[in-house]
């Protein structure tokens, strides 16, 4: 699904913006983008900016208009701030969306078009699309650079992704370490008592600290690493 996902950038005015733009798409899994008519493309600030995505600013395309960026496709959703008078579907949320996207991607190519970096998407850009969609920001200063607005939509069309039960998204982990047997646990509790009472911490024969000790690294939970850790602490205490 996300292989069908276009993002689209029309007449990019800072070839840093392509670059950045790419680094954003690639770290959500995106890979397809389209150029209409950047004004310096191929350019070395969009492969420096790119920071690891430059293959994905070396696969663009670049073609000379809108439409011929988005005429294989079933949905193009046009990113804008400003609402037109337009008479087109518009997401208010940015989820919403991206699962509607998402689900047409299934099957067939679908595209986010962004704007330029000054004034966005012409009248004639946005009937080009067949949404529209707004990013909600703060009503006194809503400005969000070109890649900012690609990071945020193509996190919302990932995510969208991520959480279908097919998608088979697996976040990566710590790799879990090994719990001690009880044998372990006996052996340490053993040689927890012995520092304790050679010490002398341990001086009343009925006093419950013993246990207490045992409820609280039952709680802590200790793999064998940590456990291993602390008899060799035990073992630097004893005479």
């Amino acid at each position: 699904m996300l292989a069908n996902l276009r993002i689209v950038l029309v007449q990019t005015y800072h070839p840093g913006n392509i670059g950045a733009s790419a680094r954003a798409m690639k770290t959500m899994g995106l890979t397809d983008l389209v150029l209409v008519n950047p004004r310096r493309f191929p350019d070395p600030e969009a492969s420096r900016l790119a920071a690891g995505a430059e293959d994905i600013v070396e696969a663009a395309r670049v073609v000379d208009s809108l439409e011929a960026a988005v005429s294989d496709c079933v949905q193009v959703v046009g990113a804008s701030a400003r609402l037109r008078n337009q008479p087109l579907p518009h997401y208010d949320e940015p989820d919403a969306m991206a699962r509607d996207l998402i689900t047409q991607a299934e099957h067939d190519p679908v595209a986010l078009v962004f704007g330029r970096e000054r004034f966005g998407l012409t009248n004639d850009e946005i009937r080009c699309c067949s949404h529209q969609v707004s990013i909600p920001a703060n009503p006194d200063y809503g400005i969000l650079n070109l890649s900012q607005a690609v990071q945020v939509l193509a996190y919302e069309a990932f995510k969208a992704w991520r959480q279908r039960p097919q998608s088979g998204y697996a976040p990566q982990r710590p790799t879990q370490e090994r719990q001690p047997s009880r044998e372990q646990l006996a052996h340490f509790h053993a040689h927890l008592s012995r520092v304790m009472q050679a010490s002398g911490f341990i001086t009343q024969p009925h006093a419950r600290t013993e246990q207490h000790l045992q409820a609280l690294f039952a709680r802590a939970q200790p793999s064998r690493k940590e456990l291993s850790l602390l008899r060799g602490l035990l073992a630097s205490l004893e005479p």
